[in-house]
C-alpha cells in the first residue's frame, strides 16, 4: 500500500472557518475517487509548525496513485480548494506494507 502525504503552508488570510471547510471538502472530493482507499486530513496543533494543513491518502500502488492524480475530482479539488488557499506544499510517498517491494505494486 502507498501512503501519499501532502503538507501545505496556508496563506496568512486563511481563517479557521476556511480550514474547517477545506477539511470537509477534502473528504467530499477525494473519497469519490475509486482508487482511494482512505483519506485523512487535518490542521496543525502547534502554531510554530510551518505546515498548517495536511492531506493523506492510501492507494494500492504507485500505478493507482498516478491514476488518482489525473482523476477529474482530484484536479478539481486542487484547482478549487487547494490552490486558492496555499502558498507552498511538500509531497511525500511512503510504502506502508512491510517487506513489500513497491516496484512490483
Amino acid at each position: 500500500m502507498v501512503h501519499h502525504l501532502v503538507l501545505f503552508k496556508l496563506r496568512p488570510e486563511v481563517d479557521e472557518k476556511t480550514v474547517e471547510s477545506m477539511m470537509r471538502d477534502t473528504r467530499i472530493y477525494l473519497l469519490r475517487i475509486p482508487e482511494v482507499l482512505a483519506v485523512r486530513c487535518g490542521k496543525r496543533i502547534n502554531p510554530k509548525n510551518q505546515w498548517s494543513f495536511f492531506v493523506g491518502i492510501d492507494v494500492d500502488s504507485m500505478e493507482k496513485l498516478e491514476i488518482y492524480s489525473k482523476n477529474a475530482n482530484h484536479v478539481k479539488y486542487v484547482e478549487e480548494i487547494i490552490k486558492p488557499h496555499v502558498v507552498d506544499h511538500l509531497s511525500l510517498d511512503y510504502e506502508s506494507d512491510p517487506a513489500k517491494d513497491i516496484r512490483y505494486s
